[in-house]
């Protein structure tokens, strides 16, 4: 029990020290170095904030428009629907309907003041579809902004980190030629730096990977979920209309 004990305070220890070495080398660090540190800690800061002000976005926008849906197919009026859809204005899919809505006001405002029947009036259905389409490719600019982002973070970060490593390499054969000598008191600091600088772009390129990856996932089942509802809208505007 006593050598459990003696041998996890020397592992603690030995972390405790690796830590504080950690730190000394970094700040200790040749300024190109130093530079790419703070630029891969900088792309790593930026690319989690992208990531959780989206997650927070598109989640929000799945819950509230599932909360329209169920009202949506609940109400057999549209004007109360559109009077719902306000109640919920991160749903994609409720901005989506207020642009079919409006446009399909628009239509039967224009049959009254022309004393047309509603069929010679909506006969250009496509009206109501292209102002749907519009609302969609505006929903999906909305939720795709900065999330390029990511993939340029992920995509160049491994190729900065490697920048530093290939230039603290550089700086050991340097000081191995001033030297002439090859020991670890020579190498060592410069070393460290290349392979620290290495996996800080690692740290920056992967949750940046995997986060691009998932938000990209998300925003094609909401386009999915936005184009399902715009084809049963027309279907409803048809059936209503066109009888």
């Amino acid at each position: 029990m006593l050598e459990l004990i003696s041998a996890s305070v020397i592992l603690a220890d030995a972390a405790n020290g690796a830590e504080t070495n950690v730190w000394r080398i970094i700040l200790e660090a040749d300024a190109v170095v130093t530079a790419v540190l703070i630029l891969l800690a900088f792309m790593s800061m930026v690319s989690w904030y992208i990531t959780g002000s989206k997650a927070f976005y598109i989640r929000k926008a799945r819950q509230e428009s599932q909360k329209f849906m169920e009202v949506f197919w609940q109400s057999k009026r549209l004007d109360s629907i559109y009077q719902s859809a306000e109640e919920f204005p991160e749903a994609p899919i409720g901005q989506v309907f207020k642009s079919g809505y409006l446009e399909l006001s628009k239509l039967k405002n224009n049959a009254r003041e022309g004393d047309e029947t509603m069929r010679q009036q909506l006969g250009d259905i496509e009206n109501v579809e292209r102002a749907l389409r519009r609302s969609i490719r505006s929903e999906l600019t909305e939720m795709e902004s900065k999330v390029p982002w990511l993939a340029s973070i992920g995509s160049t970060s491994p190729f900065i980190g490697l920048f530093g490593t290939v230039w603290g390499i550089m700086i050991a054969f340097l000081e191995i030629s001033a030297h002439e000598a090859a020991g670890i008191d020579v190498v060592g600091q410069p070393i460290a730096e290349a392979l620290i600088v290495t996996a800080m772009g690692l740290f920056a390129a992967i949750p940046a990977v995997v986060a691009y990856n998932w938000l990209v996932n998300d925003i094609k089942i909401m386009n999915s979920e936005m184009n399902n509802f715009a084809s049963d809208f027309l279907n409803i505007v048809k059936r209503h209309f066109f009888k």
